[in-house]
């Protein structure tokens, strides 16, 4: 009888270890929602917080959000983007500390513009209009010329 209730104490217990064992791990694999995270308004916040307060997260934050139609479209409905527009230095500042973020809104344009040749006129128009600009977009066709002749002698006078 001892021996029975031995047995049946050993097979509880190594139940009872694999029940644990079962629970532990199935705790330790519980996938982290996205969208059940974002739910919850503080943690949220602190997200937006942490990126707001991080460089670099700021400005992958600002490229994801110019490469997104909801994301433009806000900022446009904002009044946050006609505002950078408007004033020049601020724009010019947040394109020099913001390289990536400068190309994104280039090629944004670049591409309006293949698809709206108004715009695109318009944009031509006042790059001609501008005397730097025209020099430096010579100058450049002069090199983007040399490049494909070998002309090595002409670059190296530049």
């Amino acid at each position: 009888m001892n021996n029975l209730k031995f047995k049946i104490m050993k097979s509880l217990q190594k139940l009872i270890m694999l029940i644990a064992l079962i629970t532990f791990f199935a705790s330790c694999q519980s996938g982290t929602d996205v969208n059940q995270t974002l739910l919850k308004t503080d943690t949220r916040m602190e997200m937006m917080n942490k990126i707001a307060d991080d460089s670099s997260m700021s400005k992958e934050m600002m490229t994801a959000m110019m490469n997104s139609k909801n994301g433009k479209m806000m900022m446009m409905e904002d009044g946050k983007m006609p505002m950078m527009m408007e004033n020049h230095e601020a724009m010019m500042k947040m394109m020099k500390d913001n390289p990536g973020m400068m190309h994104t809104m280039m090629m944004n344009m670049m591409e309006a513009c293949k698809s709206d040749t108004s715009m695109m006129s318009g944009m031509c128009k006042k790059m001609m209009e501008n005397p730097q600009m025209m020099d430096m977009m010579q100058k450049m066709k002069g090199e983007k010329m040399d490049m494909k002749t070998g002309d090595m002698d002409n670059k190296m006078k530049h």
